[in-house]
């Protein structure tokens, strides 16, 4: 990874490494968005979508472009919001953008800028402190600036008649009977997750999936699909055996049980797992030591596969993709977006 500069973006990996159609092809004239009486079309949007450079995007090509274009789409909204707003306030829009964005910036101390720097040591790949604490000022305050500006732009919506009428692209993912599952399965929301019990972003993604129920509560409805990857050795077994807990109603318990406990996936330690959680020992051990669901966890790979996971984890939110152990504020997007759709 290079060393911090002032003008670079600094990128943590999000998943472990190993989509969709949509139901007509757009034209350049469709309108997919308004804001208030202006009109933004496709031929709009892809002026500034194409320009992104693919490496961005994960995924299938349908994705890719669907995120480059929901990604302008944004961009050209917020545009368009701003000038409408400068205008109501009589000010051009480098006026609109100091009195409402820049000037609201906090300076960024010498101790936000030392913790950051000790949180991040294999961002910055030896440097000293003295070395990039300019680019961790500037990349500091950078992001003060967009959450302001995001805020800002948000409240603007909230006031202006904005519709997005793009279309994502939804991928079919093929289900299977016995896979474990929370919430009710007529939710709004459903969620279908492809994971790795030795996969560490599977793990880190845990308080988002957290704050996810805990913010929408009976309108998610997840599914917890099998996915080890080929190049974590006590994965499969331990996804059998996750699968081997779901006969006794316990599958959620020996989830956490194994996510906090990703050095401890041995034959030996997932029976053990099995007895401090209280299941019953006897069919535990014989459902693990006969494979029995070793088909299933097979064809959970198979499904992941043929929807286009290629890394752990992987979420499908009503079929739109979101891969990588992203924030909360990545589930919240598309699950309000999901939500406002229905409303419609």
């Amino acid at each position: 990874m290079k060393k911090l500069t002032l003008c670079g973006a600094l990128v943590a990996l999000t998943a472990c490494t190993s989509s969709a159609q949509q139901a007509r092809r757009p034209t350049q004239t469709d309108v997919v968005a308004t804001v208030g009486t202006r009109s933004i079309t496709l031929a709009e949007v892809d002026d500034k979508a194409l320009e992104a450079p693919t490496a961005n995007f994960g995924g299938k090509l349908s994705q890719a472009l669907y995120d480059a274009r929901r990604g302008a789409l944004e961009e050209i909204i917020a545009s368009a919001l701003m000038d409408d707003a400068a205008r109501a306030n009589g000010i051009d829009r480098a006026a609109l953008v100091e009195k409402e964005i820049t000037s609201k910036v906090t300076a960024v101390t010498d101790a936000e800028v030392a913790a950051w720097y000790q949180a991040n040591q294999a961002r910055v790949q030896g440097a000293s402190l003295d070395q990039v604490r300019q680019p961790i000022r500037g990349f500091l305050t950078q992001e003060r600036m967009q959450k302001l500006r995001t805020q800002y732009i948000d409240d603007l919506k909230s006031k202006t008649n904005v519709r997005i009428l793009l279309d994502p692209p939804r991928q079919k993912v093929k289900m299977a009977a016995k896979s474990p599952s929370r919430g009710p399965s007529d939710a709004p929301i459903q969620i279908v997750e492809f994971s790795d019990f030795q996969c560490p972003f599977c793990f880190r993604v845990g308080p988002s999936l957290k704050q996810v129920f805990d913010t929408y509560g009976d309108r998610i409805h997840l599914v917890y699909r099998e996915y080890p990857l080929p190049n974590h050795p006590n994965a499969k077994p331990a996804s059998e055996a996750g699968l081997c807990a779901n006969d006794q109603g316990k599958f959620w318990p020996f989830h956490d049980r194994l996510f906090a406990s990703q050095q401890r996936l041995s034959g030996s330690d997932l029976k053990q797992h099995a007895v401090e959680l209280g299941l019953d020992a006897a069919k535990f051990n014989a459902c693990v030591d006969s494979h029995k669901y070793a088909e299933q966890v097979e064809s959970d790979i198979s499904a992941g596969n043929e929807a286009g996971v290629n890394g752990t984890p992987a979420f499908f939110i009503n079929g739109r993709l979101l891969s990588g152990a992203q924030p909360f504020e990545e589930f919240k997007k598309i699950i309000d977006d999901e939500l406002a759709m229905k409303k419609k």
